[in-house]
């Protein structure tokens, strides 16, 4: 058993599925996929108010390009709205870790 697991490493069969994972996938008919469209532009600024506009951009863009649903995007943006009154009400280190609890629940993180 052992000498099979070693000829397989060895011939590399067992990186063949680690391999996969470094493939893109293209639209059929098209050479590549844009995940944002051309103009886009991240938000600049720091602090949980760049953090917040930040995450706003990006799921304004998933919404966009289909890659979230409307009632997703919904509940993002209600939390990052209580995100976005902590932040207003001077607590930043706080609304950091609402903006990043919300990413990490909707797999942003």
């Amino acid at each position: 058993m052992r000498t099979a697991i070693r000829s397989l490493c060895l011939t590399g069969l067992l990186a063949l599925p680690l391999a996969a994972c470094n493939q893109t996938a293209s639209a059929p008919g098209s050479a590549s996929t844009s995940v944002t469209p051309s103009g886009f532009r991240m938000p600049e600024g720091s602090g949980c108010k760049g953090e917040i506009d930040r995450y706003r951009a990006v799921m304004s863009n998933d919404l966009a390009m289909g890659h979230v649903n409307q009632s997703v995007y919904n509940r993002v943006d209600r939390e990052i709205g209580q995100a976005e009154a902590t932040c207003a009400a001077g607590r930043d280190a706080e609304a950091v870790r609402m903006v990043n609890a919300t990413k990490s629940r909707h797999g942003y993180l």
